[in-house]
């Protein structure tokens, strides 16, 4: 439970070092969503070229940054509900017990 407990806390950890990284990325264009948990507007077509890189290199980079961002926050957001369940039956055993 200890070892679950902990990584719960580097999971809290690593998620609002996350979410700084969006809020970052977010200000760095007003183009850019507000939004911490959805993707930008542009939705990469397989086999397809994105039609604004042509246009505007840096902000599709800055674009496709927060994307993979936002991508390894949610990743963050499962892990952490994992480890809660098991501090949560941690908890349980040690009360029944």
């Amino acid at each position: 439970m200890l070892t679950s407990a902990l990584l719960l806390i580097v999971s809290y950890i690593s998620f609002k070092y996350a979410v700084a990284w969006i809020q970052y990325y977010n200000q760095t264009d007003p183009r850019m969503p507000n939004s911490l948990w959805r993707y930008t507007c542009d939705y990469k077509v397989i086999g397809k070229r994105d039609i604004c890189d042509l246009d505007d290199k840096p902000f599709v980079r800055q674009r496709r940054k927060r994307d993979r961002v936002v991508t390894i926050m949610y990743f963050i957001v499962v892990l952490a509900f994992i480890f809660s369940i098991y501090v949560t039956s941690g908890l349980l055993l040690m009360i029944l017990n």
